[in-house]
């Protein structure tokens, strides 16, 4: 190689330890497929280190070029705004080094056969017998204020509904978006299925997704007349690790196109119109790098409260 490269793998951050640890075992993953570029991982918010703290990382090892991925599902408000807005700061900032930005994982074949698998070991925990048409599946996404990264959510639900051949589809949400998971259940169990199974289209688990669980526990402990299953999230598969792969060999060969075609920031999209044209900007100094649970005692805040209406996992 003519030159050092580096990849940044670019995370969400929460104050969950098994979430930061979930996805440092991700950059280990990575690390290890990658023998010949030097890897750094960094987050928004909460745990340490911040995205800042990976890339001098990297510049201290005396790379010339960075391939910086985002270690996220879908392009909402973080993988539009803040994390450019990280990237194209420290850029500014160092004019002499070459920073590349990726796109994130969004659909792809290879999640779409993990998260067939996953929610193939979450039927494997019910009944035998009972069949896929009289099943019905529900799938969880984080829930965002951007209808672009919802709607990826139904697609994949849908995909899968077809793909597995089961009875009926819903869509629910963690925060933000609705229907949250326990309003979901309370609806989908008038449906007569004998089976739901609730699977978190996550990467990593976390305050969000233990919630998802316990809702999921929850509806089945007043329900008992329907089958009520947690299918496991996408975490470390050897298939999201590979995706992650594609996304670093986009960006080193050029070829890193998000989808903008629906971006509410880029079009007027209903109901959004007043997003479009917006200033990218970084929302997350007021939590960057202040720690996990692990650092501090705040079991109790939730931190969806601020003025930019996102929920903080």
């Amino acid at each position: 190689m003519t030159d050092k490269v580096g990849v940044m793998i670019c995370g969400h951050g929460s104050r969950d330890v098994e979430a930061v640890a979930e996805f440092d075992l991700l950059a280990g993953h990575m690390k290890a497929r990658l023998p010949d570029y030097h890897v750094e991982s960094g987050y928004l918010e909460f745990a340490r280190p911040v995205i800042k703290d990976g890339l001098e990382a990297l510049m201290a090892k005396g790379v010339s070029r960075i391939l910086a991925v985002p270690g996220m599902l879908f392009a909402a408000g973080h993988v539009k705004n803040d994390l450019p807005w990280e990237i194209n700061s420290f850029a500014a900032a160092h004019p002499g080094l070459d920073i590349r930005y990726g796109r994130e994982l969004a659909i792809d074949p290879k999640l779409l056969t993990a998260a067939t698998q996953r929610i193939e070991e979450g039927e494997a925990t019910g009944k035998p017998g009972v069949a896929r048409k009289d099943t019905l599946l529900l799938v969880v996404g984080r829930g965002t204020n951007d209808p672009d990264a919802n709607s990826n959510v139904a697609k994949v639900a849908r995909m899968l509904w077809e793909g597995m051949g089961f009875g009926w589809a819903e869509v629910a949400f963690s925060g933000v978006a609705t229907p949250l998971v326990d309003e979901a259940l309370e609806r989908v169990v008038k449906l007569g299925f004998r089976r739901i199974v609730v699977f978190p289209y996550f990467l990593f688990t976390g305050v969000l997704v233990k919630r998802i669980y316990q809702w999921a526990d929850e509806a089945a402990a007043r329900h008992p007349e329907v089958e009520i299953l947690s299918a496991p999230y996408l975490r470390d598969h050897p298939l999201v690790i590979d995706s992650f792969l594609e996304r670093v060999a986009e960006i080193l060969h050029g070829e890193a196109r998000m989808n903008c075609q629906l971006c509410k920031y880029r079009e007027q999209v209903v109901g959004y119109e007043a997003d479009r044209g917006a200033v990218q900007a970084g929302h997350h100094h007021h939590v960057s790098g202040i720690g996990t649970d692990g650092d501090h005692d705040h079991h109790d805040h939730d931190h969806h409260h601020h003025g930019h209406h996102h929920h903080h996992d």
